[in-house]
């Protein structure tokens, strides 16, 4: 029967988190593009460049590179509102110096920078919030800002702050047994644990999601949940919910961490029974229409519409930063608290260091697992939300940082880019704390408050940015500008700038000329105390800038 099953059975296959197999050295990321490949170009597209559903390699590498961004097109989905208030702005200050940031992979080996671990990790969008400010933003592959990308099983985490907000909320009881929420789970291993061990992942249960043996029940789960037509003569479970109560007991709830995807299901059985909404409707009334999103998010859905909360939620990048920094700013928006504090410090302080151990994650040494987060317990504080093939939310309370990440990773697991993605957001967050301790001639703009002792005129954007290949860019007041530059120590050399053509007030052209012309002057430049940068022509004038 389960040969018979697996053509059906790739989409949750995918979805819920298990490895594919790569018999080959696989393409690179520059060569597996989907524009790169032609996967769905045209009208039609050619046989040969068709992906569908039902093809039982839809999800797998390289397909799958078109396929994260395009599950609404191929299965029945359920939306998420994003309410009518409009988008949030997230301002943008991007800081040139962060591709060059370098790091160790886990393991040792040579450094590698930021920008080359964007291609070693198929990266399909990556963006770095700081202090509530966009600093990194760049995209490849199928995505772009206005896409919904697959989080994969980030989506778990979405599930598991649900259900740290009712629990903060006194509305689910963590500590009440499964069947007494749920009748309908009394017979299955569920039953007898708790509402916490649920959300913990330390449910004993006689299953294993290792989808390389045939035998495992993972499969039989995956068929449960398709909304493809059941094979003839199936007479198995046909949902999410059912598949749950089939479930038996091995062991002691309680006594190790177990990554199970059915955990995420039972727990939003728990919350649609407990509140009378589905996770899609409640996540939407509670906190997406809340972010103030730029887009409707959704989740695909199981054959009678039950939303996939293990692993089918789609969403745009910046409007899971947006839910990052909510995350950050410990359940605020906007000075307004959305959810409860308890329920975000319940997550970035909770877990078991002693059962997560029993797993044995190789580059996951003192980390623990609580809420369906993953929590680093390390010096900085952070925590994630993780999927396959790379997808991430990564907050850094010590930094003031997000990372969020979406990717396609020939690879399911994330082992395979730990080693050049953990070490690497560490040495982002180091970057940036480093330069708001000493802030260096790269990175941020700059921005001019003074030119020779005259000030600036109030609502000229004049600013610089210095960048580490030697260019320098910015605003010369009203011209866009252009220009080399060479460092040495604190001697600094600026060549001839040139700029855009646009004509201006006279007070503005003037202002703009004398900066340009004190610019090819100058000789050296410093930092004072308070932040400011100086930079000093060879007659002793003097441009003055700040980072905003």
């Amino acid at each position: 029967m389960k040969s018979i099953m697996s053509a059906c059975l790739t989409l949750s296959l995918a979805l819920a988190g298990t490895a594919i197999a790569q018999e080959e050295i696989p393409l690179s990321a520059q060569e597996s593009t989907p524009d790169e490949l032609g996967w769905m170009q045209g009208f039609p597209p050619a046989a040969d460049k068709t992906i569908r559903f039902t093809d039982p390699d839809f999800f797998t590498f390289p397909k799958l590179r078109w396929t994260v961004c395009h599950f609404r097109e191929l299965m029945p989905t359920v939306a998420v509102r994003n309410g009518t208030e409009g988008a949030r702005e997230l301002p943008v200050d991007l800081d040139a110096g962060l591709d060059a940031v370098e790091f160790v992979p886990l393991g040792g080996g040579e450094p590698m920078t930021w920008d080359a671990a964007f291609d070693v990790n198929y990266t399909d969008g990556i963006l770095v919030m700081h202090k509530g400010r966009i600093v990194y933003e760049r995209y490849d592959g199928c995505l772009d800002e206005n896409t919904l990308h697959g989080v994969m099983s980030v989506t778990k985490s979405l599930t598991g702050l649900l259900g740290e907000v009712l629990v903060a909320e006194g509305k689910l009881d963590e500590t009440a047994k499964v069947a007494t929420l749920i009748p309908e789970l009394k017979d299955s291993a569920f039953g007898d644990a708790t509402v916490r061990q649920v959300m913990d992942m330390t449910t004993a249960l006689d299953y294993s999601e290792d989808s390389t043996d045939p035998s495992a029940e993972f499969w039989d789960y995956a068929l449960a949940g398709s909304p493809l037509p059941m094979p003839a003569g199936y007479t198995g479970p046909r949902s999410y919910f059912e598949y749950l109560q089939t479930v038996k007991k091995e062991g002691t709830h309680g006594d190790a961490f177990g990554y199970r995807t059915i955990n995420a299901d039972a727990l939003s059985w728990l919350i649609a029974r407990t509140t009378g909404k589905s996770v899609a409707d409640l996540f939407s009334e509670r906190i997406w229409s809340r972010l103030g999103t730029e887009r409707e998010a959704f989740f695909t859905v199981d054959s009678i519409g039950t939303p996939f909360a293990g692993g089918g939620f789609n969403a745009t990048l910046r409007d899971m930063a947006r839910l990052g920094q909510m995350m950050l700013d410990e359940g605020q928006v906007n000075g307004e608290q959305i959810i409860p504090a308890a329920a975000v410090a319940s997550i970035r302080h909770g877990g078991k260091g002693e059962t997560f151990a029993k797993a044995d994650y190789k580059t996951l040494p003192g980390w623990s697992y609580g809420g369906l987060w993953w929590i680093s317990n390390d010096n900085h504080g952070a925590y994630a939300a993780r999927g396959v093939h790379g997808q991430t939310v990564w907050i850094n309370p010590a930094a003031n940082m997000v990372i969020v990440r979406f990717g396609s990773n020939p690879v399911a697991a994330n082992a395979a880019n730990d080693p050049t993605s953990l070490p690497a957001y560490r040495a982002v967050a180091d970057y940036l704390m480093a330069q708001e301790r000493a802030p260096q001639l790269v990175g941020r703009k700059w921005f001019i408050e003074d030119i020779a002792g005259r000030g600036v005129i109030d609502y000229s954007p004049a600013n610089l940015l210095f960048m580490p290949n030697g260019r320098m860019a910015g605003n010369a007041s009203c011209n866009r500008m252009f220009a080399s530059y060479t460092q040495n120590g604190n001697a600094l050399s600026i060549g001839d700038a040139g700029t855009t053509m646009m004509a201006c007030p006279e007070a503005l052209m003037n202002q703009e000329r004398s900066l340009l012309e004190l610019l090819a002057k100058v000789e050296q430049y410093s930092i004072d105390e308070t932040g400011a940068l100086l930079l000093t022509t060879s007659g002793g004038q003097t441009i003055t800038a700040r980072r905003q």
